[in-house]
């Protein structure tokens, strides 16, 4: 990020850096060179763009996710949904849920509110808490420093599924369950981005504009704000876009453990848990949210990847699809020119 910062004279107080108009453009550019990042891109918006237009999806369908349609279902059979495919039919475009009839297409759309939901508030409360700790341990004196981080070290080492069981378990059952799900992914999984929001502000705060910025009578916080804070958006916007499919998967797996969302809520991780006996009977109902989730984290964790090369070129991207030498060359000549 230090490239696109430029110099410019404050009236009787020195040098004072300000953004270059140019880092922002580079960035798009070079992100569009990559073209599985692009493509994830437009996977993700549009699964936003599902979850956002859940009501208006269902209501053009006809359904909602909570209503048992117990005329849809087998009795005899164990609940299995009449009909082929599950119950496919004008009126449930992707059938029905074994045992209850509820609409899976209902279920799944305002599913993917609830995952991606989670996912973005956790990732949220853990890039707020980190960088404010490993900000606050950077630029303190020795003991706060020695504090901040003995508690960072506690944090990463807490086993986070454990702690998360544990946690949701003691709650009362009247706490609205996403909103207990997010708060505990958030505080129990901020330790990693506060140790890499500590050692880029450590470096930053060593750079020359930095320096000409505390000789020109700044105050600590206000250089932070001023100076570290833009510093720091490539290490950290780099490691939440990673950290949001790992936040879906965990949201998943504690709604699959049954200590998650709670029915009648849907959620992907959720409806898996409820489909692990019906994967023969009615394969649908578990195919649709693993499907989903698989699209979801893979699409963000390529979009991930493909922000991290472009926000530093001179790093090559871990995955090798669309990324092709010739591109990742041109974004290095246009992040050097």
């Amino acid at each position: 990020m230090s490239e696109a910062l430029v110099a410019t004279e404050a009236p009787g107080t020195g040098v004072e850096p300000v953004p270059g108009p140019s880092g922002a453009r580079q960035f798009w550019r070079r992100l569009r060179t990559q073209r599985a990042a692009l493509v994830a891109a437009t996977v993700v918006a549009l699964l936003v763009l599902v979850a956002l237009a859940a009501p208006l999806l269902t209501a053009i369908e006809g359904q909602d996710p909570t209503t048992y349609h117990p005329s849809l279902v087998d009795s005899a059979r164990g609940g299995v949904p009449i009909g082929s495919f599950g119950g496919i039919s004008g009126d449930h475009w992707l059938g029905v849920e074994p045992q209850t009839g509820r609409d899976l297409f209902a279920r799944l759309v305002y599913g993917a509110r609830v995952s991606l939901g989670v996912a973005l508030a956790a990732t949220t409360v853990q890039v707020l808490l980190g960088v404010v700790v490993g900000v606050a341990a950077a630029l303190g004196n020795r003991w706060v420093d020695q504090l901040l981080s003995r508690i960072t070290d506690i944090i990463v080492a807490l086993p986070l599924m454990i702690m998360a069981l544990a946690l949701l378990a003691i709650v009362p059952g009247n706490f609205p369950r996403p909103v207990l799900v997010s708060l505990i992914i958030g505080f129990v999984a901020w330790g990693t981005i506060g140790k890499i929001a500590r050692a880029a502000t450590l470096t930053l705060k060593e750079l020359d504009y930095v320096a000409a910025a505390r000789l020109s009578g700044w105050g600590t916080w206000r250089i932070a704000r001023r100076d570290l804070l833009p510093g720091l958006a490539a290490p950290v916007i780099t490691y939440a876009a990673l950290m949001v499919p790992a936040n879906i998967s965990i949201e998943a797996a504690l709604s699959f453990l049954g200590v998650g969302v709670k029915p009648p809520t849907p959620s992907w991780g959720q409806m898996l848990s409820a489909a692990n006996v019906w994967y023969q009977a009615a394969p649908q109902y578990l195919l649709l949210p693993a499907g989903a989730l698989f699209v979801t984290v893979l699409a963000l964790t390529v979009l991930g990847d493909g922000v991290r090369t472009a926000l530093d070129p001179r790093a090559a991207s871990r995955l090798r699809v669309g990324t092709g030498r010739k591109s990742e060359n041109k974004a290095g000549k246009e992040g050097t020119a």
